[in-house]
């Protein structure tokens, strides 16, 4: 039995930038041959194995008290979950297209049926796929748009290198045609003779677009478009008419858009309108014109404009969505008759619909405190039907099919709770927390109708504030076994997020980013002083960039909490961004900075990169997870940190590490084993705020 937690070795490696002398003690737990770890993690060097599988040994040590509950934990929240649940089918012609799962299954099944009543085909089947296999993600399924061959993309590594495979729908065998290393998905032709596929470097960057003949040799695909920029990436999709196969290169702060007609494949790219640096766009088409979401002419919060297909420079640009500043525009669709666009006004999301014609526009909107709001487009594009998903923090998610004519809404899917949820038990608010500067930060609440409110309580926070990404407010079964144990259950808005805007999302990246970290630290004292909890009984939870924001409060504000959880953690952020070689770090710049060419943008991120800005002081307790193949945040970077907090640190708080050996970035894929990952995450925070005595308030 592991009586004592382990000690990485210090290997000292320096490097002169900027005027500086950067030292790495633990840089030695980077794998030289990452690349080759993300495809076969056996190739994986033996020592740095040994500390990883050390530190596994330690958490399984530490938790083993919580075993129980942990066991307790993952057989409430898969008692909330569906085993046999579906999704509402998506019409497409003849056929309605519809993922499901079975009683038992980890695995999502992609399914269709006839309008007709006829029986239902599978398509594939993810379990069967998925058998023998230590790990199996499937990035999607598309069908032909004549409906005979079904398109799908498997990774089994957890490295997100996916194999994309072709079958003729209704069967189980694949074709000959097997791609490997692509993004996950294509995109079909309009006869069904191609299809388009990006295809990742060995850096895992999506840099090429090919093109795919049915049933001819791959090493035959033919090269479409290639970016050469490696802070840019690729992707492709099509038009809701299905006329125009669409491909889409950006960054974090800008986008450049190519062309090709669906019904003429071997066309080259027509471009759009050539990149600028802060200029993002994005394009829809219906009867031959385009529909342009822009930030251009100043459109802080984005403005749609049209474009005739035929010439769609920025010149040919007219306004028909004027931009309204506060109002943020996030997508829009076309359909033979409609425009409908998915915005957020006054940190709420709502869906506007605009009648083609006449130009006549109404919104659906809700009037809950907080919620979320999710728009789907379907497969159709001569329909007045669009479908959206709303749920709120007490509220199951329900999917409506809305009519953009007759304004008529049909209830088609309210998720169950097979072990119950009764709403009136528990309460969700909103509050805004005032920060130093006059920015009010929103905080979403959720807690159980019986908790006090006196300052007793735990709180369980969470926080990501990067690229733009809201967090919504939306209904998480999980999280009510932490609000029927007494926690409230609370997530900051904090800047780098586009909750309040575009702004709020500019004042919280690059030079600014320290508002993101200085929001999620108002926010936990605010809760306090309001008597929600009281400072030092919270526990903080973040993963991937807010995994950098859980390591950087750990340094600036340790008193504040009794735990910290981060998940993938982006907490080596001066290294990784000094390392043009790693997957996302040219990509990334606009987000961050550059430390390489930006001796400013260097001290900025030095002046509170969580590795860089440990010291030898007083830390919560703390939990780390990573991923050995996460092409994301590599596994050294929790690794690293833990490492030094474990020689630095002054207390003697949990500090526990542990590494998902055969996964990547979004850990577990099976939805059953996913659910015990969480038990373990769940069942640290309880631990340390000692509320591990079954349900209660």
């Amino acid at each position: 039995m592991t009586t004592t937690p382990p000690r990485a070795v210090k290997k000292p490696v320096s490097r002169d930038i900027h005027g500086y002398t950067l030292t790495d003690d633990y840089g030695w737990l980077r794998a030289d041959n990452w690349q080759e770890v993300m495809r076969d993690p056996s190739v994986l060097d033996a020592d740095i194995r040994t500390y990883l599988e050390a530190e596994n040994a330690w958490v399984k040590n530490t938790m083993a008290p919580t075993e129980s509950l942990q066991e307790t934990l993952f057989g409430e929240m898969k008692g909330r979950i569906k085993e046999d649940d579906s999704s509402v089918p998506s019409p497409d012609g003849e056929y309605s297209y519809g993922v499901k799962y079975i009683t038992g299954g980890q695995q999502p099944l992609f399914v269709r049926t006839n309008h007709d009543g006829g029986d239902e085909t599978v398509l594939v089947d993810g379990n069967r796929e998925a058998d023998g296999k230590e790990y199996f993600r499937i990035g999607g399924a598309s069908h032909s748009p004549d409906h005979k061959l079904v398109a799908f993309g498997y990774d089994d590594k957890g490295s997100e290198f996916f194999t994309l495979v072709l079958r003729e729908a209704g069967t189980s065998e694949n074709l000959a045609d097997v791609i490997p290393d692509t993004s996950g998905s294509g995109v079909w032709s309009a006869d069904c003779k191609h299809i388009f596929y990006i295809r990742l470097d060995e850096n895992h960057r999506p840099s090429k677009l090919f093109r795919h003949k049915i049933g001819s040799p791959v090493a035959d695909d033919v090269l479409v478009h290639e970016e050469t920029d490696p802070g840019f990436f690729m992707s492709v999709g099509k038009s809701q008419s299905g006329d125009w196969i669409i491909i889409d290169c950006h960054d974090h702060q800008s986008a450049e858009s190519r062309l090709i007609p669906a019904k003429e494949p071997l066309t080259p790219p027509r471009l759009i309108e050539p990149r600028e640096p802060g200029h993002e766009y994005s394009v829809d088409e219906a009867h031959g014109v385009l529909y342009i979401l822009t930030n251009s002419g100043d459109a802080e919060d984005f403005r749609i404009v049209t474009a005739p297909v035929g010439d769609p420079a920025a010149r040919n640009w007219q306004d028909l969505v004027p931009h309204t500043p506060g109002t943020l525009i996030l997508d829009h669709t076309v359909f033979a008759g409609h425009m409908a666009r998915l915005e957020r006004h006054e940190g709420l999301p709502r869906i506007i619909v605009r009648e083609l014609a006449s130009g006549e526009e109404h919104s659906v909107s809700f009037d809950e405190e907080a919620y979320s709001l999710g728009m789907s487009s379907g497969y159709e594009f001569n329909t007045s039907m669009i479908r959206f998903s709303y749920a709120s923090m007490t509220t199951p998610s329900q999917v409506f099919d809305y009519d953009m004519a007759s304004r008529q809404r049909t209830l088609r899917k309210q998720q169950e709770v097979p072990s119950g949820h009764d709403p009136a038990d528990y309460v969700t608010r909103r509050i805004m927390a005032p920060a130093e500067d006059g920015a009010l930060v929103p905080i979403s609440l959720l807690y159980h109708k019986d908790t006090k409110l006196d300052g007793s309580a735990p709180v369980w926070l969470y926080g990501y504030g990067s690229y733009g990404i809201a967090i919504p407010a939306s209904f998480n079964t999980n999280i009510l076994s932490l609000a029927n144990r007494g926690f409230v259950y609370a997530i900051a808005h904090v800047r780098g997020g586009k909750d309040k805007g575009y702004g709020w999302y500019k004042a919280g990246k690059m030079m600014t980013k320290k508002n993101t970290f200085s929001d999620f630290i108002t926010a936990a004292r605010h809760l306090a002083a309001e008597g929600f909890t009281s400072e030092g009984n919270i526990v903080a939870q973040g993963g991937s960039a807010g995994g950098m924001l859980m390591g950087t409060i750990a340094n600036m504000a340790p008193e504040l909490f009794r735990g910290i959880i981060a998940e993938v953690p982006f907490v080596d952020v001066l290294n990784t961004m000094l390392d043009d070689t790693l997957p996302l770090t040219p990509p990334e710049w606009p987000e961050w900075g550059n430390p390489i060419e930006s001796k400013e943008a260097f001290e900025y991120m030095r002046s509170y990169s969580p590795y860089d800005n440990v010291s030898a002081q007083y830390y919560p307790n703390l939990l780390a997870v990573g991923g050995l193949t996460d092409p994301r945040v590599t596994y050294w970077e929790p690794a690293k940190w833990v490492a030094k907090l474990r020689e630095l640190k002054t207390d003697d708080n949990l500090l526990l590490f542990k590494t998902q050996m055969g996964a990547g970035h979004g850990g577990s894929p099976g939805r059953f084993d996913r659910l015990k990952e969480v038990a373990l995450v769940y069942a640290f925070g309880l631990m340390v705020a000692e509320k591990m005595d079954g349900v209660g308030t």
